[in-house]
């Protein structure tokens, strides 16, 4: 690890003109320390935000409110999130240890870097971390790469849990920066690879994840998560699904799905949602449903599997969710 300084803030005034100066931010730091343990990142200043009042877990109105500081662990054991978004629980519980779960907060569970090995080879191409040098994975071991959203330049997936169950969710996030604050979908927040897989979040220079809202609903509380991965214990997943349903009078009338383990950002299937809605709940309606989660998929030579066990985890992530009829 190369020599860095480090300071803290109290504010997020303070924070802001921290990161609009191009010092780096560290909450949990469950992500950066490893990244510059291996010289990946190599930040000559780092700046403290623990300190600031932004780890709040809340209920405004039907909404979950939880502050970017939150740590995954005390949302997950929060009894609001388990009483209004058992899928968020769920997900944060499967995405990281204990001792993660401990340390590292939602901002920053937003904002890692990907799991690609080739990321991390310092003597590998790798276009997030030296634009233009070339994928290596495109044609090395990809067996648990991305089948869609992917480029000639990154084939890499998206590590977070939570972020495909806020996605599913339709949460929304808060951000200040130099130029005020501003709110979108978490989904706006992750970019598509295409031709500059180094940019990977729509944040502009300065800004702060504040907070995150996820709307209350019929379908926040028949949800479930599903992680299919190589084991039982702390691992990525291979393929994932947040699932939920809206059923009243025996038919499904909303769906919410969102798949990680198989996109280059968390990826919402809404053509399955809307194959749903209206239909009798049955596993023949979810296998027919999830066969459109196959389209615009683009295997590499190691994970053709994917192509089998992502609809197979859509059908029984809807199983799941205790909604057959």
């Amino acid at each position: 690890m190369l020599p860095f300084t480090i300071e803290k803030v109290t504010s997020v005034e303070a924070a802001i003109a921290a990161a609009s100066s191009g010092r780096r931010l560290i909450a949990g730091g469950t992500t950066l320390i490893d990244l510059m343990r291996d010289e990946v990142e190599q930040p000559q200043q780092l700046v403290d935000i623990n300190a600031l009042p932004l780890s709040e877990i809340r209920v405004d109105r039907s909404d979950l409110v939880m502050g970017a500081l939150a740590r995954m662990a005390d949302v997950a054991a929060h009894p609001d999130v388990q009483r209004l978004h058992p899928l968020i629980a769920e997900s944060l519980i499967e995405g990281a240890s204990p001792q993660l779960r401990n340390m590292a907060s939602i901002g920053g569970n937003l904002l890692q870097r990907v799991r690609c090995p080739y990321f991390r080879m310092l003597d590998a191409s790798c276009n997030k971390r030296n634009p233009g040098s070339g994928c290596a994975a495109r044609d090395g071991i990809n067996a648990g790469h991305a089948i869609l959203g992917t480029s000639d330049h990154c084939v890499a997936t998206h590590p977070s849990d939570v972020a495909v169950a806020l996605v599913a969710l339709d949460a929304t996030m808060r951000v200040k920066g130099p130029k005020g604050e501003r709110s979108f979908p978490v989904e706006e927040l992750f970019r598509l690879p295409g031709d500059t897989p180094h940019l990977e979040h729509t944040l502009l220079p300065g800004e702060l994840i504040v907070e995150v809202r996820v709307p209350g609903g019929p379908n926040s509380r028949r949800a479930r998560y599903l992680k299919v991965r190589d084991r039982a214990s702390y691992e990525f997943a291979l393929v994932s699904a947040a699932a939920a349903l809206d059923v009243a009078d025996g038919v499904i009338r909303g769906a919410r799905l969102a798949v990680g383990g198989v996109g280059t950002r968390p990826w919402r299937m809404r053509a399955v949602e809307a194959a749903l809605i209206g239909k009798v709940p049955d596993r023949q309606v979810f296998q027919a449903a999830a066969r459109s989660a196959l389209e615009g998929a683009l295997p590499l030579s190691g994970n053709h599997y994917k192509l089998e066990l992502l609809p197979r985890t859509i059908v029984r992530a809807f199983e799941m969710t205790g909604g057959i009829a």
